[in-house]
């Protein structure tokens, strides 16, 4: 089961596969950094000063370079989740991780964090006065034109979504946020912020270099605000992000006016990055 967009450089799209919702994993990070780019470009917070009562910056939380963990490295939350048992409240969570004990310095080191993001989803609804909700949709969705796209907080907004083989999840295991849209709509919200109609400059671009993640897939890995790119020269490599969860996975970026999605049933054994990488070299699929 996939779900494949590839938007050219005319705008013309070619689709294939799943046309229902889909969930967008850890895509879900790009919106919600366009969320606080948008607030931060309207003054309703500053990316870097320090998080009031915290020692680190948005733009380190929106970058990984904060010091927090992450809960994808507890046996314990993957086997609740496994299990179909409800969702930790989020002391328990944070309890469960030692999330006041930073793992780093802030800005001298990096590590993907999932708390960090929590953090990012508190600053949202805290700047612009609204649920998260609310907010993505005033800040990211309505101005990007998504007709599908949305939050789903509970088992019942996953009754028409594509899970994969995966039943009865609860959305809430993504402590901040789960987005779900059609493929077509992720491939709109990263052309319109590409193209610059979200976010003015190129501030999501401000990169820290990880070449200790280094492979044949990523030669010269980095992580931008929100934001998956090339250490070197991005604007002429992908740029974007990927994800996964219970039952699938997806990709998405886009690279010089193209943009490409690809999402897949984990049972197909498709790899959505290096299926996009492949179709943004060679003008489609």
């Amino acid at each position: 089961m996939e779900a494949k967009v590839f938007i050219g450089n005319d705008g013309e799209a070619d689709a294939t596969g799943v046309t229902d919702s889909i969930p967008w994993w850890s895509f879900t990070k790009t919106a919600l950094a366009v969320a606080l780019l948008r607030l931060s470009e309207r003054g309703k917070i500053n990316l870097d000063e320090p998080v009031e009562g915290k020692p680190f910056t948005p733009t380190q939380l929106l970058r990984h370079e904060a010091g927090l963990p992450d809960y994808g490295s507890l046996p314990a939350y993957h086997a609740d989740v496994e299990a179909g048992r409800p969702p930790w409240s989020v002391d328990d969570l944070l309890n469960a991780v030692e999330a006041d004990r930073l793992r780093y310095e802030p800005g001298q080191g990096w590590a993907y964090s999932n708390i960090g993001y929590l953090e990012v989803t508190r600053l949202i609804e805290r700047a612009s006065n609204l649920p998260l909700s609310d907010a993505l949709s005033d800040f990211v969705f309505i101005p990007a034109d998504l007709a599908t796209a949305r939050l789903a907080v509970t088992p019942t907004d996953l009754a028409a979504v594509q899970m994969g083989d995966a039943i009865g999840y609860h959305p809430a295991w993504v402590y901040h946020g789960l987005v779900v849209g059609t493929a077509m709509d992720a491939a709109r919200l990263l052309r319109h912020l590409l193209a610059g109609d979200l976010v003015s400059g190129t501030t999501m671009l401000e990169r820290r270099s990880l070449s200790q993640f280094r492979s044949e897939l990523h030669p010269d890995p980095a992580y931008g605000l929100g934001l998956m790119l090339r250490a070197t020269n991005p604007l002429d490599h992908p740029i974007g992000h990927s994800g996964g969860g219970p039952g699938s996975r997806i990709a998405v970026y886009g690279q010089q006016g193209r943009t490409c999605v690809v999402w897949a049933a984990t049972a197909s054994n498709t790899n959505p990055e290096a299926e996009v990488f492949r179709a943004l070299e060679n003008g489609g699929f």
